[in-house]
C-alpha cells in the first residue's frame, strides 16, 4: 500500500477531495491574475522603450513593438552618460552596505550575546520605534544634514547621510539578534576564555558563521538602495552626485517620453536581475524575518 505523499500544505490524498482541488485551483487562478498585474507595467516600460517615436504616442498603444531599435539602448546611455549615475549609486550602495552589516550587525550582537545590565530596556526601544511611521523623523534628520550638531557641517552633496541612515536599521538590528540566537554561546565563551576581545569574537567568530543572514542582509539592503528615491533626492543636489533614479527624475522634464522610459529600464535591470539571481536567499530572508521573537 502506497503511503500518501505531501507537497506543501495540501498531501495527495486531499487534493483529490473535490472542495480542495475547486480551492487549489480558485487560489492559484487569484496568485496567477496578482502576478500578471505586478509584472505587466515593468514589462510594459521595458518593451515601449524599444519603439520608435511614432509608434511610442499611438493611440490605442501597442503592447508588444512592430519594430525593435535595439540602438536607442546605446545611444541614450552614452548620451545622458548613464554610466555616472550608475557609479554613483554603487558608492552609495557600498558604503550603506558597509553601515548597514557593521554598525547593525554589532547591535545584534550586543543584544543577542553581550547583553550587558540595561540591554532589555534599550531593545526594548527598538522595538517601539518600528512602530513609529518613516515620515516623524524627516524634519530633524534633514535638518542635522544640512547643519550637524555641534561640528556645524553641511553634508548636502555628500553620501555620508545616505550611510549614517543605514548605521541604525530596526529591523535589520531584529533580524541579526535573532539569528545570533541560534549560535551557541559556548563558542563566545571559549573565544573568550582564549582571550579574544569581544570585537574579535564578533568579526573572526560570530560573521563568518552568519553568512546566510549576510547574505540576505546584503541582498535586501542592495535592492533597497538602487530603488532609494526620497533621501538621495533631498540630499544630492549636484548633477555629478546623482543616482540613477534621481537623474531620471531631475532629467524627465528635458527628455522626450520614449527616452524617459529607457532611462527606466536602465533603474528596472538591475534590482530585477539581482532577484532573478539570488530570490532563493530573499526567500529565506522573509523567513529569517517572520521567525523574529519578541
Amino acid at each position: 500500500m502506497k503511503t500518501a505523499k505531501s507537497s506543501g500544505i495540501i498531501g495527495d490524498l486531499e487534493y483529490k477531495t473535490p472542495k480542495v482541488k475547486i480551492m487549489y485551483w480558485l487560489f492559484f487562478a487569484i496568485m496567477t491574475i496578482i502576478s500578471l498585474v505586478c509584472l505587466l507595467p515593468p514589462v510594459w516600460v521595458i518593451l515601449s522603450s524599444f519603439k520608435d517615436v511614432k509608434e511610442f504616442y499611438e493611440i490605442p498603444p501597442t503592447i508588444i513593438p512592430r519594430s525593435f531599435h535595439i540602438e536607442k539602448l546605446w545611444d541614450t546611455w552614452n548620451e545622458f552618460k548613464f554610466m555616472r549615475y550608475y557609479v554613483n549609486t554603487s558608492y552609495v550602495t557600498i558604503g550603506t552596505l558597509v553601515f548597514t552589516v557593521l554598525f547593525n550587525g554589532l547591535a545584534g550582537y550586543f543584544f543577542s550575546k553581550l547583553k550587558p545590565k540595561g540591554s532589555a530596556f534599550f531593545f526594548l526601544l527598538i522595538l517601539w520605534t518600528v512602530l513609529l511611521p518613516s515620515t516623524v523623523g524627516i524634519v530633524p534628520l534633514f535638518g542635522n544634514i544640512v547643519d550637524f550638531p555641534l561640528f556645524h557641517i553641511n553634508f548636502t552633496n555628500t553620501y555620508w547621510p545616505l550611510w549614517f541612515l543605514a548605521a541604525v536599521n530596526p529591523v535589520v538590528i531584529l533580524i541579526f539578534k535573532n539569528f545570533f540566537d541560534t549560535i551557541p554561546a559556548s563558542l563566545v565563551e571559549s573565544a573568550h576564555i582564549d582571550g579574544a576581545s569581544k570585537l574579535s569574537i564578533f568579526l573572526r567568530i560570530i560573521l563568518p558563521l552568519s553568512g546566510p543572514v549576510l547574505i540576505t542582509i546584503s541582498i535586501l539592503t542592495i535592492n533597497g538602495v538602487w530603488n532609494d528615491f526620497f533621501w538621495p533626492y533631498m540630499i544630492l543636489k549636484d548633477q555629478s552626485q546623482w543616482t540613477v533614479i534621481v537623474a531620471i527624475f531631475n532629467l524627465k522634464a528635458t527628455l522626450p517620453a520614449d527616452i524617459q522610459f529607457l532611462g527606466l529600464t536602465f533603474a528596472i535591470v538591475p534590482p530585477v536581475l539581482l532577484f532573478l539571481v539570488f530570490q532563493r536567499y530573499i526567500m529565506q530572508g522573509y523567513s529569517i524575518a517572520g521567525s523574529i521573537k519578541g
